[in-house]
């Protein structure tokens, strides 16, 4: 995962064990971590929450047209509910809007399941790191590999230039496209906020943000600015939505305003902290907040 959350795992991780810019513990597929060539374990939810066991595409081929002509890309609204699940299989039955799965470990199968439901669904796809886990890692150019971050497997890609990781994402968000998603997730958009082995500026990352945004959109997706809230104002009108974690236990959550302000969704959730703690709050400011446990398995509570 990404966002404060990974930078208080990281740290964790550097003085004793151990995220995009944050997702961390080894427990779930989300918010952040690595791939290799070996087959993914088909369900092992011990890696970071907002990750699974398998991730990444590859190719250099141009974006194809997205969908049909004309048809207008979907944008999730304030207060719609959602569901966050990173380990497969994925529970059907949760009573949520919004379904946040794993892009890799999910068939176009389930999507489409979801879908006869009456629910959306979203792509959760790492963009800021390699994990060996997933079946695209070695196509990872090795100069752009830097630190590990936090989760086991997992090491910071250099987003300085993203046409050199544009191969790997476009073939990644083909693959949500032709599943079915209507929207990515894309995890690890704070690069410059963490020790990654290389020298990211704030500007760098705006760049790098504005360039997935773009690449979603190609492809007729709506795509979510996962945390950074520190460049809320400047990137609110690039993105369709926004994914938080614990903007509550750091005492965050109005920074999200601007998209609420804008019509735009935040789907966010808390891991500590206790949820009479928080739901006034985030409801109030509309936010769609849920309460998860770390692994993002199925199980959450709503506010």
């Amino acid at each position: 995962m990404a966002g404060r959350f990974f930078l208080a795992i990281a740290a964790v991780a550097v003085i004793g064990g151990c995220g995009t810019a944050v997702s961390p513990p080894v427990a779930a597929p989300p918010a952040s971590s690595p791939s290799s060539t070996a087959p993914a374990p088909a369900t092992d939810t011990s890696q970071k929450p907002g990750a699974t066991p398998a991730k990444k595409p590859t190719s250099a081929k141009p974006p194809r047209p997205a969908g049909k002509a004309g048809k207008k890309r979907w944008q999730p609204t304030p207060a719609m509910s959602w569901q966050w699940q990173l380990s497969t299989p994925v529970d059907l039955d949760v009573d949520a809007d919004i379904f946040d799965i794993d892009g890799f470990s999910n068939s176009a199968e389930v999507v489409r399941e979801l879908h006869r439901r009456g629910r959306k669904v979203v792509c959760y796809v790492e963009v800021g790191a390699a994990e060996n886990f997933r079946p695209d890692y070695r196509s990872w150019p090795a100069a752009l590999l830097g630190k590990e971050n936090g989760w086991p497997g997992e090491r910071w890609l250099d987003i300085r230039d993203p046409q050199r990781l544009a191969p790997i994402l476009r073939q990644r968000f083909d693959m949500c496209r032709d599943k079915g998603f209507d929207a990515i997730e894309p995890d690890l958009m704070e690069h410059y906020t963490a020790d990654t082995g290389f020298p990211i500026t704030a500007a760098h990352q705006l760049t790098f943000n504005r360039f997935v945004a773009r690449l979603a959109h190609e492809r007729g997706l709506a795509v979510a600015l996962k945390n950074d809230l520190d460049q809320i104002q400047e990137l609110v009108g690039d993105f369709d939505f926004a994914v938080n974690e614990e903007c509550a236990a750091f005492d965050e959550c109005a920074e999200l305003k601007p998209f609420i302000a804008a019509g735009k969704a935040v789907l966010h959730a808390e891991y500590d902290v206790a949820p009479s703690s928080y739901c006034a709050q985030t409801t109030r400011l509309r936010l769609s907040s849920i309460h998860k446990e770390k692994s993002l398995n199925a199980a959450r509570t709503v506010c």
